[in-house]
């Protein structure tokens, strides 16, 4: 499967954290693609073999558990990765209605407007399918500059900066806030506790770098990301795969490319 990395428009980059596209030309068996907690609640254009049964343009909110993508014959996959703290500002949703959950906005304005889900399916090319997404995000962001909240901009940079490894009690003495009111504001913003943010930060930085060493010296990737020990980066693994960190290495093996 080929993997390009984009870099969002100027004009998106307060909203946008990255862009990934994943295209197959034709894979062999029908399989599942899964999106693991990154704590990036993301806007996804999904288009597989027509036997496939799914929705083609999805919001996905903050998500714990895994989400299995269906992927069968020839694939495209483009996901904009929000950044964690713009669900409310650019869907008027509150964020904790959405953890976990998949939300298909073809028929939600701007979209319906403008037909995006048609004009999707029917680009000729992946530029056009590009430049169509980001028109839409472009509108969701018009005509008004929109507000996102600051406290919680910081919070969530803070707590990435530290992947994770960071007391709670120490972003709520940054903001001058108390603990039900970090809650309240994580809740409508993000879609996850703060510690769960955390937790997310924390975990996806162990995988990032074990998959740059070949799943070696887990006891060694534990310490240095302020697990107690090696069975609870394991015991993460669980939390957030639903695999162990051997069986979760044995299918991205598998993974047909």
């Amino acid at each position: 499967m080929k993997i390009q990395l984009i870099t969002p428009l100027p004009s998106l980059v307060n909203y946008v954290s990255s862009i990934v596209v994943l295209e197959s030309e034709n894979l062999s068996v029908d399989t599942t693609l899964p999106l693991i907690a990154k704590g990036y609640p993301s806007v996804v254009f999904q288009l597989t073999a027509s036997h496939v049964k799914m929705d083609n343009l999805v919001l996905y909110g903050q998500n714990i558990r895994p989400i299995l993508l269906p992927v069968s014959g020839s694939a495209l996959i483009i996901a904009f990765f929000l950044y964690p703290h713009t669900l409310k500002a650019l869907f008027g949703w509150s964020a904790k209605e959405l953890t976990d959950l998949s939300v298909d906005i073809s028929l939600a304005e701007p979209a319906r407007g403008m037909h995006l889900r048609e004009q999707l399916l029917n680009a000729a090319s992946l530029e056009q399918r590009l430049a169509l997404m980001n028109d839409y995000l472009l509108r969701l962001t018009a005509p008004r500059k929109l507000e996102l909240n600051q406290p919680v901009l910081f919070a969530t940079r803070l707590i990435q900066q530290h992947n994770g490894a960071l007391s709670m009690l120490k972003v709520q003495q940054e903001l001058y806030v108390t603990e039900r009111t970090l809650q309240r504001m994580f809740d409508l913003h993000v879609g996850v506790s703060p510690k769960t943010f955390g937790r997310i930060c924390q975990f996806d930085a162990a995988l990032q770098q074990l998959s740059r060493n070949g799943f070696t010296d887990m006891a060694g990737v534990a310490f240095q990301h302020g697990y107690a020990d090696q069975s609870h980066l394991i015991r993460a693994f669980r939390d957030f795969t639903g695999l162990t960190p051997l069986e979760y290495q044995q299918a991205a093996t598998d993974f047909p490319s």
